[in-house]
């Protein structure tokens, strides 16, 4: 194998040696290098103008990336502009006597234009560059007239599995097959994960459910056609489901345990994107449900990334389960100068002017409810729609509120008294100052 190798680059070599040699070429070389200056001038003159253009499109993200991505590469566009009127120009004069080389430059230019532009379109860096390198080798190699010695080394550099003919040609079409068809599926999955999200029918708990079934499903038709293609026995793969089995059963028990209680999760409905929930000391609303995880975020902008099986075990407060109207008290004393009705006329109407107080269709109530050691003691209830938008702070407005009231009123609030009885006499001594001088 590695003879063949270094015959093959040796006899490739010796041919780029006579080629550059000739007089032709390095014309033809001279003419690439001078055109491709000016490409990168225009380029630099036109490329903020138009990319400035492109940024007004809105609601197209990834058509606004693939047009960004030709333009960060307007000088090859130019570069291949230039290349074809020089190619024109050197066939109708016939000067120098071959152009094959600047025709196989502007061949290759544009490959890599229009190829790196498309790859934008996925989201993976690595996947985007690795496939568009291959893609462009192949290219390249077509163009070049190379495509069968190439296949025939890359398929001599390889190994024997048993029957099986492994080599760096095989690896090579498995990566790429298996890239493109996953990348297929990812944007298909996509696709119809947006058009389950529209149906209104379905309630947010399936409409994440369907969308992850369709995903997976996807993915794993993927995986099999790609191996498929490839021309390996499908049926040699149920060797491998029983350590699959036990792998899953010891390493991957939490992974499972995950992902079976996010789909309990999701069919139960217990809790759903949007959902004001209190877990732990965890208090935010449910941004988004994984397959593994769920995603809360908190009041402080915190995003907790928290297991599903933490949903399945532990006591979880959904706020807004079935009702999101929540109902919160404030305990608060008054003086025992002032009058119970009276004070709870006025903390009423207090808390009824507190904008996310919903006074219209739930009104505070009042109650007292001790006389104690130095205030009489209420419990003010109130009513509110939206607790993701937080309780700390509400039940602050309504304090401020009953504050503000009070002292307009003239309804104190008391400070604790204390008596202090002593049984025994208190004896007081003092301690002999110092004998002050005469003056003198």
């Amino acid at each position: 194998m590695l003879e063949d190798i270094t015959q093959l680059a040796t006899e490739y070599g010796q041919l780029a040696i006579d080629y550059v040699s000739r007089p032709a070429v390095f014309i033809q070389i001279g003419i690439i290098i001078l055109l491709y200056l000016p490409a990168l001038f225009l380029s630099n003159r036109v490329e903020p103008f138009l990319e400035a253009r492109a940024r007004l499109i809105k609601g197209m993200p990834r058509l606004l990336r693939v047009i960004v991505a030709f333009l960060r590469r307007l000088e090859w566009l130019f570069f291949v502009i230039l290349l074809g009127i020089a190619y024109i120009v050197t066939s109708a004069t016939a000067w120098p006597e071959s152009n094959y080389l600047i025709y196989s430059a502007m061949l290759l230019a544009g490959a890599w234009l229009v190829i790196v532009g498309t790859s934008h379109a996925m989201r993976s860096q690595l996947l985007r560059k690795l496939l568009a390198f291959i893609v462009w080798v192949y290219v390249a190699a077509s163009i070049l007239g190379i495509v069968n010695d190439v296949t025939t080394m890359l398929d001599n550099a390889g190994f024997n599995v048993g029957d099986t003919r492994v080599s760096v040609l095989s690896i090579t079409q498995a990566a790429l097959l298996l890239g493109v068809t996953l990348w297929l599926s990812l944007v298909l999955g996509n696709f119809l994960d947006r058009r389950i999200q529209k149906v209104e029918e379905l309630t947010p708990s399936l409409r994440v459910l369907f969308g992850k079934i369709a995903r997976i499903t996807l993915i794993t038709l993927a995986a099999l056609i790609a191996v498929s293609g490839l021309g390996i026995d499908l049926t040699a793969l149920t060797v491998l489901s029983g350590a699959v089995g036990v792998g899953i059963g010891f390493g991957l028990q939490k992974v499972v345990s995950n992902f079976i209680s996010g789909i309990i999760i999701l069919m139960d409905e217990s809790i759903k994107p949007g959902d004001t929930i209190s877990l732990g000391e965890t208090f935010g609303w449910i941004r988004e449900l994984r397959a593994r995880f769920v995603s809360v975020v908190t009041r402080d902008g915190r995003e907790f990334l928290i297991p599903n099986e933490d949903f399945i075990t532990h006591e979880v407060i959904n706020w807004s389960f079935s009702d999101r109207y929540v109902r919160l008290d404030v305990d608060f004393g008054v003086s025992y100068q002032s009058d119970p009705h009276e004070v709870t006329r006025v903390a009423i109407e207090a808390a009824s002017g507190v904008g996310r107080v919903d006074a219209a269709r739930r009104p505070p109530v009042c109650w007292m409810t001790e006389f104690g050691e130095s205030s009489l003691n209420f419990k003010l209830r109130f009513w509110i729609s939206d607790p993701q938008q937080g309780l700390t702070n509400i039940r602050g407005k309504v304090y401020l509120a009953l504050w503000d009231a009070f002292k307009e009123h003239g309804i104190g609030i008391p400070y604790p008294h204390r008596e202090l009885i002593i049984n025994s006499p208190v004896q007081v001594t003092t301690q002999p100052g110092p004998v002050d001088e005469p003056e003198k």
